[in-house]
C-alpha cells in the first residue's frame, strides 16, 4: 500500500497478518506473541494511514522510556523519521524534535510520548486522544494502562463514514513477559480464544477487545532480512524461552525469575498427608494489594501414598504446598480490602473445611503484621481470631537468599535431586501455578523479583523457604556444636 503524491509517496506496506489486525472491526487490540513478528512496524503504518485519512486526528504512540521510544521509532531505516521522510523533505509534514510530533497539513498528529514512571502520567491528564497505541504493553503495569484509557475520546472530532463506528481506537503491542505480563494475559489472552472479539463492561471500558497473535513466520521481511534469527532465538538455552519467544507462547514468562526452574512436574494431585509430617502455614500481608496464605507440608522420613495409590518418599524437609487463599478481587494485583478479623476468620475456615485446623503450626509472616497502631496490630486481631504468626526474616540480604532458596528447591524437584530439599504444590493451588512461572526479575538487580510485579504469593513462598532453611542450618549448627 502507498499514499501518493505528485511530489512524494509514503509506502505502508504490510503483511497479511499485520494488515488483518489493520483491518479490524475491534477497537482495543492487542498485537503480538513472539518476538520479530513486525508489531512496531504495524503501529507506525496505522498511525500514518488514520492521520492521513481522517483530518484533525490526535494518535499518542507510548513506549515506557524515552531511548526505547527514539531507537523503537526514531531510528533506523523503517522509522517513522524514514518512512515519512520524502514528505518531510518536501514539508508535506513537519516533526517537532523537542516535543515529539509529527504534523499533517490536515491537522493530524502523531504524538510520541513516553510514561516511565506512575507520576508521569499527570503530563497526559488533559490529553484528547483518539487513537492510543502502546508498544510493548508488558511494560506497563495496569492502573498505568486504566489511566491511558481513561484519555481515549473522540471529543469533538468527526470521524467520516465508514470509519466511525473504529474511533476512538486502541492499538497495543506486547510479548510474554515483564511486570505487565500477568494482567495483560488475564485481559487479552484468556478471556477468549484468539482473533474472537469481546465487548468489555462499563468499569472495563466498554471497547471491542481482541487478541491477534503474531508469530515470526508472520513477517517474512525479518525472515529475509536476518534468516537468522530464528536460529539465535533457539539458542536461548531453556526450552521454555524459546517456545515464549518463538511462539509467542503465554503460558511462560520471558524473563520470568524462575521460568529456567519450571516445569508442570511440580505440581501433583492431591494426597493424604502423613500425621508424622508437619503442616504450617506462611502469609504476606496487604489491602489494596493482595494478601496471600500458603499451607505446607514438610516431608520427613515418611513416604506418602500418591493419588494413583503408590508410595513416594521424598527429602526431608521437602516443602508442598497443600492449599492457598490468594486475598484479590480477581484483577491482578489488586486486593480484596478485608479487614484483619475477617482475614484471621477466613483462615480457620479454610483450615476447617481442609481438614488441618488442629494440625497446622505457626509459620512466617509478613513482618509488617506485626507493628502496633492505638496499641494493636493485624497480628493481634488475628490472633484472638484463633490465628498466630511468627515474624518472617527479613534482614539484609534474606530476599536474595529466600529467592535463591526457593529456585534452588525448584530445580532440585525438576532434575530429580534425591539428596536436596525440594518443592512441590498440589495442583488446585491455581494461583501458585498462575504467578510464580510468570513474576519477574528485577530489571535492576537479577537475583531480585520485580516488586512492581504480582510478588505477594512468591513472598509467602520465600518466606517459608527461609523458615524451613534457617532451621535446617540450626540443626546443621546444633549437630556440629554437639559433636564438637
Amino acid at each position: 500500500m502507498a499514499i501518493e503524491s505528485t511530489r512524494a509517496e509514503v509506502n505502508l506496506d504490510l503483511h497479511p497478518k499485520q494488515g488483518e489486525c489493520l483491518l479490524s472491526e475491534a477497537t482495543e487490540i492487542l498485537y503480538g506473541g513472539a518476538a520479530g513478528g513486525g508489531k512496531s512496524h504495524l503501529l507506525r503504518v496505522a498511525a500514518i494511514l488514520w492521520c492521513m485519512m481522517i483530518p484533525g486526528l490526535q494518535v499518542y504512540i507510548f513506549r515506557r522510556t524515552l531511548p526505547d521510544l527514539e531507537k523503537n521509532h526514531l531510528q533506523g531505516p523503517s522509522s517513522l523519521v524514514a518512512m515519512l521522510g520524502a514528505w518531510l523533505a518536501r514539508r508535506m509534514c513537519s516533526y517537532n524534535g523537542s516535543k515529539h510530533i509529527f504534523s499533517f497539513k490536515n491537522g493530524s498528529q502523531i504524538n510520541l510520548c513516553h510514561c516511565q514512571y506512575e507520576k508521569d502520567l499527570t503530563n497526559y491528564q488533559g490529553a484528547e486522544i483518539h487513537v492510543l497505541m502502546i508498544d510493548e504493553i508488558t511494560h506497563w503495569t495496569e492502573p498505568m494502562y486504566n489511566y491511558l484509557r481513561a484519555r481515549v475520546r473522540l471529543g469533538a472530532l468527526k470521524v467520516p463514514n465508514p470509519l466511525a463506528h473504529l474511533f476512538p481506537r486502541i492499538l497495543v503491542s506486547g510479548n510474554p513477559g515483564g511486570i505487565g505480563h500477568t494482567w495483560v494475559k488475564a485481559a487479552f489472552i484468556d478471556i477468549a480464544r484468539p482473533y474472537r472479539m469481546s465487548r468489555m463492561s462499563p468499569i472495563e471500558g466498554g471497547m471491542l477487545r481482541q487478541y491477534i497473535p503474531a508469530k515470526l513466520s508472520d513477517n517474512p521481511t525479518m525472515a529475509i532480512n536476518d534468516p537468522l534469527y530464528a536460529d539465535r532465538l533457539s539458542g536461548l538455552g531453556s526450552p521454555a524461552l524459546v517456545k515464549a519467544w518463538l511462539d509467542g507462547d503465554w503460558n511462560i514468562a520471558v524473563g520470568a525469575f524462575f521460568a529456567d526452574v519450571w516445569s508442570d512436574e511440580l505440581l501433583l494431585e492431591p494426597f493424604a498427608i502423613p500425621y508424622s509430617w508437619k503442616v504450617t502455614r506462611s502469609f504476606d500481608w496487604g489491602k489494596s494489594k493482595p494478601f496471600s496464605v500458603g499451607w505446607w507440608a514438610v516431608t520427613n522420613s515418611e513416604a506418602a501414598i500418591m493419588a494413583d495409590g503408590k508410595p513416594r518418599s521424598f527429602p526431608n524437609r521437602t516443602l508442598i504446598r497443600i492449599g492457598e487463599w490468594y486475598g484479590w478481587n480477581g484483577k491482578p494485583n489488586q486486593g480484596a480490602r478485608l479487614s484483619d478479623s475477617e482475614i484471621g476468620a477466613g483462615i480457620v475456615r479454610r483450615q476447617k473445611q481442609m481438614g488441618i485446623h488442629e494440625r497446622v503450626k505457626p509459620g512466617p509472616a509478613d513482618s509488617s503484621i506485626f507493628d502496633e497502631e492505638n496499641n494493636d496490630s493485624p497480628a493481634e486481631i488475628q490472633k484472638r481470631a484463633g490465628v498466630t504468626w511468627k515474624k518472617a526474616d527479613k534482614r539484609p540480604g534474606s530476599r536474595v537468599r529466600g529467592w535463591s532458596l526457593v529456585s534452588q528447591r525448584l530445580k532440585a524437584a525438576t532434575e530429580g535431586d534425591k539428596e536436596s530439599p525440594h518443592m512441590y504444590a498440589f495442583n488446585w493451588c491455581n494461583q501458585f501455578t498462575r504467578i510464580m512461572p510468570n513474576v519477574p526479575r528485577d530489571a535492576h538487580n537479577i537475583e531480585d523479583i520485580d516488586t512492581d510485579a504480582e510478588d505477594h504469593l512468591p513472598d509467602d513462598v520465600r518466606y517459608m523457604s527461609l523458615e524451613t532453611g534457617n532451621l535446617a542450618a540450626m540443626s546443621l549448627n546444633l549437630g556440629a556444636a554437639t559433636n564438637g
